[in-house]
């Protein structure tokens, strides 16, 4: 037992005294805890607190303390000092006081209960409110499918908080980490991304409904099938789907369709060059038809999640003719466009592979396509590129990213055989780190203690996604595990397990707004600032150093993760201007940017830029992509060719954003001007969906946000994007 207040009151300030807390947790005791209850409820009575108001706080405060002191010894229960704070403040004698913290305290106590509320929110999404219906912009809210969509995600939600362990859904709650997909797992045992494994499919036959689907024997059928497996892919997992190096696997495909051609000519062409010449040809076409339906397809399919499957191609190193073609054609189906008005395409995302004695440089075999692909970003800003020596040293392997950027590890198997295709993402949990910052009040040393009691949360999470993925049977999801979209088949009584275990699958922590965190401690121009620069190093490598750890412990490969944050963006800001205020520079934007990024809002150059993040995915390479801004570059792609070729030795992933908007009204070409939900023509003001179209890089994928409106963060965040313009096109502007 004490002997005294005073002691007490010192075992409180050496953080003795646990705090037990409705998840269950114990945490020390922290007085400024109720000092900031107790000022946000004055504030909400009046904007202003003097220095008369905050004195008299504290002194309550110092009442409750010797309270408590009074009647508790080792630990104590939230609700006891909530208790304790009421009767305090109304022996002040300060009944509005009491009354704004008793509001504040059941507002409180009703977000959490309103989150596990179907009720709720059902009558949110009803009302169509932004954070509900634009929280994913490939989702159009207004058809049926998507409607049944959200509102079963609704359900989903509610009973997946009460699953999750009740510390990490307390966390997901308040907004200190986000448990990303709460609308699919852990209600469901789903994994997130894979790269499929095509290959082995086409050549051993699969299985979708009630139909065997035997190994193709034309190009076109195999694009046909693929569609399919996209379709089937998409709906029995909630994460995107990637076809990596698709020229190659669909090579042997078109050699069988030139084959056959090869027999008629002969049949009825005398002469053997014009026979291979006629097979060529109609082959060629073969191919272009082939690609041209598949982007069709992929573009007219929606998933049962109500939405256009989430769908990447990889492709660039294959060099035979068969594989030069299927590049080609893929490049320039999208350069074409989409219907008589030649619309961008969403979808699919479009990689292109970068390899030094491969398309590189002028003297290179398929350096034609490169200057294709290069043609075909400054149109229709795919593709994106992957720098191949680069991405290996990064992630021990070369493969397209699962979905937009999550990589999966170099991983052999038990024979020794580099396997990539058939691998698979078991979810993501993203933390967030300007709140971290904010908390710790400018005090680095309370930082890094707070991100250490957050990453143990996290950890949690990530290993309750783990277990809950592993409780699937294989007949939950026939294509991935008995048909051989993962790779290896397995039987309906064996343990999905099997295809995880051994770091086979990848869990994934992330992170938002490094730029934020970083700008609490250093000011907003910290970016030229080499001490702030290494701080924010520090953090992921701090991260990485954990996951690896966790890696070890669980048999899984845990990464750092460049979290996308299309919705996050908005949320974790949203929540922690409630909590903290706005704040310049931080919360003031109404957006948290993306992962590693340097500030949208400055003008670095594409070189600048790409120097400053180059050093970030050596940490996060379990997901990562930079992004560079520029004007319409249609008229140079030399210029592109220059940030590409600056690029391919320091960085693995570079993405393109160029204007590319069209008005089918009057014309223009270019970048649209925003409005408060979405952009309208410069030239004549036209904003209808039908008659033009806008597309921006909504995150790792592009979006059409006149069709379907993005959440308010990240459209104040593609807002703020300035050009990044190399100094020659800064000057001719």
């Amino acid at each position: 037992m004490l002997k005294t207040n005073n002691d007490f009151c010192e075992k409180l300030n050496n953080d003795k005294l646990k705090v037990l807390k409705r998840d269950g947790r114990e945490v020390d005791f922290k007085e400024e805890k109720i000092f900031e209850a107790l000022l946000k409820a004055q504030r909400s009575l009046t904007n202003q607190t003097d220095e008369k108001n905050i004195q008299e706080l504290k002194d309550i405060v110092e009442e409750v303390k010797e309270e408590i002191a009074s009647r508790f010894v080792d630990n104590i229960k939230i609700y006891e000092i909530q208790s304790i704070v009421e009767h305090t403040v109304i022996d002040a004698h300060k009944h509005e006081l009491a009354e704004a913290y008793l509001v504040y305290r059941t507002r409180r106590d009703l977000e959490r209960s309103q989150s596990t509320d179907i009720n709720h929110g059902i009558h949110h999404l009803l009302l169509k409110e932004q954070t509900v219906v634009n929280e994913n912009a490939n989702k159009d809210s207004n058809i049926f499918n998507t409607q049944r969509d959200l509102t079963a995600g609704i359900v989903a939600k509610s009973i997946g908080l009460k699953l999750l362990p009740k510390h990490v859904a307390n966390a997901h709650q308040k907004g200190d980490i986000h448990y990303h997909d709460l609308d699919y797992q852990p209600y469901s045992p789903m994994t997130n991304c894979c790269l499929i494994d095509f290959k082995s499919m086409f050549s051993e036959g699969f299985k979708i409904g009630n139909a065997e689907v035997e190994s193709p024997r034309s190009i076109q059928t195999a694009a046909a099938q693929m569609a399919q497996i996209i379709a089937n892919v998409a709906s029995s997992q909630y994460g995107g789907c990637s076809a990596d190096r698709i020229d190659e696997v669909l090579a042997p495909y078109s050699r069988l369709n030139y084959q056959k051609h090869l027999k008629t000519a002969k049949e009825w062409i005398s002469g053997e060059e014009k026979q291979q010449q006629y097979a060529k040809e109609k082959t060629k076409k073969d191919i272009y038809d082939a690609m041209q339906s598949l982007e069709y397809e992929i573009n007219t399919l929606y998933s049962s999640q109500g939405q256009t499957p989430f769908t990447t191609l990889g492709f660039g190193l294959g060099t035979d003719w068969f594989e030069r073609e299927i590049q080609q054609s893929i490049l320039q189906v999208r350069i074409n466009g989409l219907g008589k008005e030649k619309r961008t395409a969403i979808f699919p995302k479009l990689v292109f592979s970068l390899k030094r004695g491969v398309n590189l440089n002028p003297e290179d075999k398929n350096y034609d396509l490169k200057k294709l692909a290069l043609t075909c970003s400054t149109k229709r800003m795919y593709p994106d590129v992957l720098m191949y020596d680069k991405l290996v040293a990064l992630t021990g392997s070369f493969k397209a990213p699962m979905g937009c950027r999550s990589f999966l590890q170099g991983w052999k198997d038990e024979a020794g055989n580099e396997v990539n295709a058939g691998r698979m993402n078991l979810g993501v949990v993203t933390m967030n780190l300007p709140r971290i910052a904010l908390e710790s009040k400018g005090d680095q040393t309370v930082f890094w203690k707070i991100l250490e009691e957050r990453l143990a949360v996290c950890r949690d999470a990530l290993v309750y996604r783990v277990q809950r993925t592993k409780e699937a049977t294989p007949e939950n999801a026939p294509i991935l595990y008995q048909y051989g979209a993962f790779g290896k088949r397995i039987k309906k009584e064996a343990l999905v397990d099997d295809l995880f275990k051994g770091k086979r699958a990848t869990v994934s922590l992330g992170y938002i707004g490094l730029y934020e965190t970083a700008t609490v401690f250093f000011g907003p121009e910290w970016e030229k600032n080499g001490e702030a620069k290494q701080f924010t190093i520090d953090i992921l490598k701090e991260m990485k150093q954990h996951t690896d750890q966790w890696g070890e412990e669980q048999g899984y490969h845990f990464s750092v993760y460049s979290t996308p944050s299309e919705s996050l963006t908005d949320r974790f800001c949203r929540l922690d201007t409630k909590k903290f205020g706005v704040i310049d520079n931080i919360t003031d934007k109404e957006y948290y940017m993306n992962s590693f990024h340097y500030d949208v809002r400055k003008k670095p150059t594409p070189f600048e830029k790409i120097e400053f993040e180059k050093d970030y995915p050596e940490y996060t390479s379990g997901g990562f992509i930079h992004y560079c801004e520029y004007p319409n570059m249609q008229q140079n792609p030399k210029a592109l060719e220059a940030v590409w070729d600056f690029a391919y030795d320091r960085i693995g992933y570079l993405g393109t954003n160029t204007p590319i908007d069209h008005c089918y009204d009057c014309g223009f070409d270019g970048d649209f001007d925003p409005t408060e939900r979405g952009f309208k023509c410069p030239e004549c003001g036209n904003t209808d969906p039908e008659t033009c179209d806008v597309v921006k890089r909504t995150c790792g994928y592009l979006g059409n946000p006149q069709a379907r409106p993005m959440v308010h963060g990240r459209h104040k965040e593609i807002l703020a994007r300035v050009k990044h313009m190399p100094k020659d096109e800064e000057d001719k502007k």
